[in-house]
């Protein structure tokens, strides 16, 4: 297939909507399909190349400062930007279908492209683009974009969620009249090279939890800091946060007013190589998320073979069981977050138990299954296009 794929983030910039993107789109490259992505420029990155099979296409746009966070103005101006790029490509009549990611700010783009070509839109909506209650500005609380959100999702040719939570929301906020199609996402083999303790400066003894994301709000870190304060004169313990982003600084600061300052360690961005080996000498996974449209993360977690400790809120009820996977806490109550952890903290053979089982339940959620999934969808849409007399244009 000739697939042309619309996100207004893919890697380097963005956070995990564009990171699962490019896993699944290397996955259909290797499969023989041609695939490419408009997405959008930043700074010294190239406007084309050529990466791991996938062409990637990136439009000029206004006002984005932050690799980590998009801007107002660079999501406004990725559309109006990215239909021109798009439409200037010489093969740009040879695309038999467009999958278009997050209903916005991708969405008007991706709609307006397939009225254009003539070919079907699948539209895979990732939670934060319909529903982020972190957010003042959340598609959810504001009438005009959830009319936006509502028009991109009743007018796709197909509709992609990752979880029922999202598609869900899509129901609940936004009044979709469409089916959903679920489609849960996947991730890479942990590939990695083995590490010990003693070069990360960790005891042999102490109990090391972690966790992986963006710092913005809608992680709740906070939350997860008071958690370590209350259990710092319990149990001997150390902290990795992997990430970066807008609340680094705040909760450098928090760090320090809680007194954690031996206990938590913020480590920024680090490779794939570094996140594993932290991964696999972790004993505990943690989330205070307020929501996750889907957490590629606890994926990540439980094929290094972790228990997960997390709200219930959001699309990873899915996959993580309580007292099974480890433990959902009501979402915001922290006291029980904090007994449930200490625990587990205080219980190593139900956590090697749990660990066990996470990894093999991983094995169901690696990005091969994804991308075949995505592929037999598309190849279905392209179908249905033909049998009702709209032939892609040649």
């Amino acid at each position: 297939m000739r697939i042309l794929v619309i996100n207004y983030e893919y890697p380097p910039i963005g956070g995990g909507g564009g990171f699962v993107t490019r896993d699944i789109l290397e996955a259909m490259a290797a499969k023989g399909h041609h695939v490419t992505i408009v997405t959008s420029g930043f700074n010294s990155l190239k406007e084309y190349e050529i990466r791991n099979g996938v062409e990637i296409i990136r439009a000029p746009i206004l006002g984005r400062k932050d690799i980590e966070v998009a801007s107002m103005a660079s999501m406004l101006s990725y559309v109006p930007s990215g239909l021109i790029k798009t439409l200037g490509l010489e093969k740009v009549r040879r695309f038999q279908l467009i999958n278009t990611h997050f209903a916005i700010p991708s969405g008007p783009l991706g709609f307006s492209l397939g009225k254009i070509l003539g070919v079907p839109n699948v539209l895979s909506i990732h939670g934060g683009d319909i529903y982020d209650p972190s957010k003042a500005l959340s598609p959810h609380r504001i009438p005009l974009l959830s009319m936006a959100v509502r028009f991109m999702l009743n007018h796709a040719d197909l509709v992609v969620a990752q979880s029922r939570d999202t598609r869900q929301n899509a129901y609940q906020y936004h009044s979709a009249q469409c089916p959903i199609e679920i489609i849960p996402l996947g991730i890479k083999r942990p590939f990695f090279t083995k590490s010990t303790r003693e070069q990360f400066g960790l005891k042999k003894e102490q109990i090391v939890f972690s966790t992986i994301g963006r710092l913005v709000s809608r992680k709740n870190l906070d939350n997860s800091l008071e958690i370590m304060a209350a259990l710092a004169t319990e149990i001997d313990f150390q902290f990795m946060i992997m990430g970066y982003g807008p609340m680094y600084e705040p909760l450098q600061q928090k760090i320090r007013e809680l007194g954690l300052d031996r206990h938590v360690r913020l480590l920024g961005n680090v490779s794939d190589e570094v996140k594993f080996q932290v991964l696999d000498l972790s004993d505990i996974y943690i989330s205070t998320a307020l929501h996750e449209g889907f957490g590629l993360v606890f994926l990540e977690a439980m094929a290094c073979g972790l228990p997960i400790m997390s709200y219930n809120r959001g699309g990873h009820t899915d996959f993580l069981k309580s007292h099974q996977t480890g433990f959902l806490i009501e979402l915001g109550d922290t006291k029980a977050f904090v007994r449930m952890l200490l625990d587990m903290a205080r219980n190593k053979a139900l956590r090697l138990e749990m660990g066990r089982y996470n990894k093999d339940l991983a094995e169901h959620f690696y990005i091969d299954t994804c991308a075949d999934n995505y592929i037999r969808l598309f190849q279905s849409a392209i179908a249905s296009k033909a049998k009702h007399g709209k032939q892609v244009l040649q």
